[in-house]
């Protein structure tokens, strides 16, 4: 089980530990959804420490939930996009100084809207952020689209094929624009796979085998560019 912390600028989040911080590991933030920090949220930060990683999940949305997607939409849309970009970078500084945190850099993974964002801390943070994991995001905010030449991080995506928000056009489009741009990045499109299929609070759309091979590449994506080592 994680607790909350504070961090810089008035942020707040999750974090979990591996081995109720017992041992040491590499840090990763965490982006949520467009839900909050809901119970999804927090339990893959708790996976994420079982597997070895300090996760911590900044609270974009400052203790608001909801399960309403109209809402959630608009929450999303409404997001103060300074204010996130401080909670993030906040996030990898505190993890960047953390006494459990291990590695050669911090690493972001991020679901949804947390996937656009993750992206767009790879090129906020090009200094500690060397690896960036999104899982089907894209950037929805016309104004906040990224430099792409200021990320130095490693990215490997993790796409649906069935996403009428993230099409595989898209993901295309978006990888080639990354490899332009000199980014080492790969993404990966799941067959039949729908949005959100990572998310086992819907399970109109969650699909265990999709999880399962995403997260085991995520994970040791994560594990060897943060500390150089494969296990």
């Amino acid at each position: 089980m994680g607790e909350l912390v504070v961090f810089d600028h008035g942020g707040q989040g999750y974090i979990s530990l591996p081995d109720h911080g017992a041992t040491r590991g590499p840090g990763v933030v965490v982006i949520q959804e467009w839900w909050g920090i809901n119970e999804q949220i927090r339990r893959f930060c708790d996976r994420l420490a079982e597997l070895g990683f300090v996760a911590l999940a900044p609270d974009l949305y400052r203790g608001i939930i909801t399960r309403e997607p109209d809402e959630a939409g608009k929450m999303m849309m409404a997001l103060n996009l300074e204010q996130a970009g401080q909670d993030m970078q906040g996030a990898v500084a505190f993890l960047a100084s953390h006494p459990d945190v291990e590695g050669k850099g911090v690493g972001v993974i991020g679901f949804c809207m947390g996937g656009g964002l993750a992206l767009l801390l790879a090129a906020q943070q090009p200094e500690h952020l060397i690896a960036c994991v999104p899982f089907y995001g894209v950037i929805p905010w016309p104004a906040a689209q990224p430099d792409w030449s200021k990320v130095r991080a490693r990215v490997q995506g993790h796409y649906a094929e069935r996403d009428a928000s993230a099409p595989p056009e898209q993901v295309h489009a978006l990888e080639r624009e990354l490899k332009a741009h000199g980014v080492d990045a790969e993404f990966f499109i799941y067959e039949g796979a729908e949005h959100a299929f990572t998310n086992e609070m819907r399970p109109e759309v969650f699909s265990e085998e999709h999880t399962d091979v995403s997260l085991e590449r995520a994970t040791a994506f994560l594990r060897e560019t943060l500390t150089g080592s494969a296990s």
